[in-house]
């Protein structure tokens, strides 16, 4: 089979065999990247920063002197504070690494960087000396992974299959839950039993596992040969590809209320579980993997739906999708509203209300971002695709940092007040996208799937 025709041939329910190794590659990479964080948080705050700890790790404590503009601050507003900047980074640096593959070294050598920055960032933290070195190149590795991954996937598709392309991002979102499912376990269970720097080490294994699995599946990918010659012949961007690049970044502000509120769960929603509700046995950082458990089991649901509305003309429009997966943030939130307000006889919060809330979050999310993705593969212009592909990380950069900002406050409000805000958040981003639907259709060259 030649290259072309094993990049363009169907698979499954006409997708195209490049879509199952991108999504293997993200499930292993997703494993690594979640399997981390679920115990970043807890990590820091049950030792990192304790005495005896803190004062070894490299430039921790000029860190925490410029974060202590504001005053002195406890260890939770602190290690909010670091998993709000590196959650964010996280995100901003893709608009750096698609830049560079658009115009250098093209997508494939993007993601093989991106894997291997990756990999040594999470053996950094195999000691608490190179923390900060481990974060910034899980930093560096994210931003030529993230971006370019994802271009790949819309490149798959023609740009008249609409639908198609936003079921095909549903399933490779999919396969990102799937490892955000397994990581959390895994590295919670290693960690539990063998301390925190095995966890971290599971970590980087699986990142390793990610790149074998990009690198076996070359032929069934965009060529980058092909690639760089096509980006060589594109004229530069006209007027009105400006006003599209323009719309699809005030597109991307959009979801930055819904990402506050959906990232909180994964630092201050592990603290509060840790703290306030009734676990038994249950490691807290296991809770990391509810959210993505969610949103698998709504995938093929999703799929299934939009397929069949498709065919009979009645699918909603992508940014009908974007505001009721916002405003179903904001209602999952008030679970843990609910909870705070209905303790047990023991003080403690029911574990139902908590898996509700992280429920709903799995859901909301798959209603909206695996369609931001594919509308931005579809409307931005070829010249800078990778590049807004990309930049659509910019969300959750500011949504992420803004989150660790807000979960700073954590310890001044009462849980019924600060989960409230975090509800009041994401609802005013659907009343945005409501606001703005009807121009911005229009302006991003939408229409009914």
């Amino acid at each position: 089979m030649n290259e072309e025709s094993s990049i363009t041939g169907k698979t499954l329910r006409g997708h195209p065999p490049g879509l199952a190794i991108l999504s293997a590659t993200e499930l292993a990479e997703r494993f690594s990247y979640y399997g981390m964080t679920a115990l970043l948080a807890l990590y820091m705050v049950k030792q990192l920063l304790l005495p005896g700890h803190a004062e070894h790790v490299i430039g921790l404590a000029a860190l925490r002197h410029l974060f202590e503009f504001r005053g002195p601050m406890s260890d939770q507003a602190f290690a909010s504070l670091i998993y709000g900047w590196y959650g964010g980074l996280v995100y901003f640096t893709p608009l750096l690494g698609g830049w560079i593959a658009d115009r250098f070294i093209g997508t494939k050598r993007g993601v093989t960087l991106g894997a291997l920055l990756m990999a040594a960032g999470h053996l950094a933290m195999s000691r608490d000396e190179t923390f900060l070195i481990a974060l910034l190149l899980l930093i560096a590795g994210s931003g030529f992974l993230k971006g370019n991954i994802s271009a790949q996937v819309g490149k798959l598709y023609p740009p008249t299959s609409e639908s198609l392309r936003e079921r095909g991002f549903t399933i490779f979102s999919t396969g990102i839950n799937i490892g955000a499912v397994a990581g959390p376990l895994g590295t919670g269970t290693v960690a539990a039993i063998y301390g925190w720097h095995a966890g971290f080490a599971l970590a980087a294994v699986l990142m390793l596992v990610a790149l074998a699995v990009y690198l076996g599946g070359q032929r069934y990918l965009p060529n980058s040969k092909a690639e760089k010659s096509a980006r060589s012949k594109l004229p530069p961007l006209t007027a009105a590809e400006k006003k599209r690049v323009w719309a699809i970044l005030f597109l991307i502000a959009t979801f930055i209320p819904a990402l506050i509120s959906y990232t909180m769960i994964w630092n201050v929603g592990i603290v509060w579980i840790d703290e306030k509700v009734s676990l038994g046995p249950i490691p807290a950082s296991w809770f990391n993997s509810v959210d993505s458990f969610a949103s698998i089991i709504i995938a093929p649901v999703l799929v299934g739906l939009w397929a069949s509305q498709s065919r009979r003309n009645v699918e909603p429009e992508a940014l009908t999708k974007l505001l009721i997966g916002f405003a179903m943030t904001g209602a999952s939130a008030l679970f843990f509203v609910a909870g705070s307000l209905m303790p047990g006889a023991d003080g403690k919060v029911s574990v139902l209300w908590a898996l509700a809330g992280y429920f709903g979050m799995g859901f909301a999310f798959m209603w909206y971002w695996p369609v931001a993705l594919a509308i931005i593969s579809k409307a931005a212009p070829a010249k800078v695709n990778s590049t807004l592909i990309g930049g659509s990380f910019l969300a959750l950069f500011f949504g992420t940092v803004l989150m660790g900002w807000v979960g700073s406050f954590y310890e001044q409000m009462s849980n019924v007040a600060f989960w409230t805000l975090v509800a009041g958040i994401a609802f005013a981003g659907s009343l945005l996208i409501f606001a703005v639907k009807k121009p911005l259709t229009q302006a991003l060259g939408l229409c009914s799937n």
